[in-house]
């Protein structure tokens, strides 16, 4: 166990048994890519640390929000959870929903993996990619029930129609192609594909940030509606901090590859600690020009650091304008819970009101 991880580990608890109330929960997850050098014969010459060494856990029924910088390693974490990307290390626990049985993603076997993908989906960020260009509406929407050997042809349609009348769209659709709708229906498809085998946990990659702002309100208020009907539990991952105030529960703040700050998303956004966090806040537009007006922007010196040789201590002391040398450079900050589920990895946190 890391001295960067402990307290919040010790709070979460180490063994795979779940709370009642908890669906997901991510013990010490670390993944690295690997550098190489040379063509015919490859030696690793480093390792790039996408993800290093991050603990945090979901509960049921709400949709917790992962946000930072592009490349700060949110979808690494999200392909981890659900196995998509092979972790280097650590361990992923989930609560399946039909025997309340407890499952270790990351070292499942493969039949144990087929069968709790069906409890696990995700929604991509791009909907012009994510979906093939050669099939119907009613073979992409399907081929979750035909992979997993779900009931006959003619069942499949009619999930199929079920399925794009809860997303908003015209069973009359089903026989289009991709190209023949825009970009919110395409996504709208996407959630349909990904509600066919009924989830209990689903994440969402930046669902709409390849959409025109009308249309994200379109989808996001779709997700909401249909995480109340069927009971789902969402990680959601953006760098659209007013997205994720709008959707969230609970609110984790990632920087190169570590959480900085994780709380609830009013005491996140009301009353940040951690220095990165209130940079990230004071960035966001607030439609008042008069509030706009005495609000002075956190600009944040230098580039981020690169993740295959990030900075000793923390790593965001490079650029932090509180960072103190001698502590900072030094010690890796421990993730320590400073209010009530408020956790914060920073030597010296401040509260500070951003809006």
């Amino acid at each position: 166990m890391t001295d960067a991880t402990s307290a919040y580990q010790q709070h979460i608890g180490e063994a795979a048994a779940l709370p009642e109330n908890v669906m997901l929960r991510v013990n010490h997850l670390v993944k690295e890519f690997p550098i190489t050098r040379g063509v015919f014969f490859k030696k690793q010459v480093g390792a790039v640390q996408a993800v290093s060494d991050i603990s945090f856990e979901i509960r049921k029924g709400e949709t917790l929000g992962l946000v930072g910088e592009s490349g700060c390693g949110k979808s690494t974490t999200a392909r981890c959870v659900l196995r998509l990307l092979e972790p280097t290390g650590g361990d992923v626990y989930f609560r399946t929903g039909e025997d309340d049985h407890i499952v270790n993603i990351a070292t499942a076997d493969k039949d144990t993996l087929r069968e709790i993908r069906r409890e696990m989906q995700i929604v991509f960020q791009d909907p012009y990619a994510s979906l093939n260009p050669m099939m119907t509406v009613a073979s992409i929407v399907a081929e979750p029930l035909v992979v997993h050997d779900v009931g006959t042809k003619e069942e499949r349609l009619e999930r199929v129609k079920e399925l794009l009348q809860v997303v908003g769209l015209s069973p009359e659709h089903a026989n289009r192609y991709p190209h023949e709708f825009s970009g919110g229906q395409r996504q709208r498809i996407g959630v349909a594909r990904a509600l066919a085998l009924n989830p209990s946990f689903m994440v969402l990659d930046e669902p709409v940030s390849a959409l025109d702002v009308s249309i994200q309100a379109q989808v996001l208020n779709l997700m909401q509606d249909l995480q109340e009907e069927l009971g789902l539990t969402y990680l959601f991952i953006a760098h659209d901090l007013s997205v994720v105030r709008h959707i969230s529960d609970r609110v984790a703040v990632m920087y190169l590859g570590k959480i900085a700050e994780l709380a609830d998303r009013d005491a996140l956004y009301e009353e940040p600690m951690h220095p990165y966090t209130h940079a990230l806040l004071s960035a966001v537009p607030i439609p008042d020009p008069d509030i706009e007006a005495k609000r002075s922007r956190i600009l944040l010196e230098g580039d981020i650091p690169s993740p295959a040789n990030p900075p000793s201590g923390c790593r965001f002391h490079t650029r932090c304008p509180k960072a103190q040398e001698g502590v900072c450079d030094v010690d890796v900050p421990e993730l320590r819970e400073l209010e009530p589920d408020h956790w914060v990895a920073c030597h010296f946190p401040e509260v500070k009101k951003v809006f």
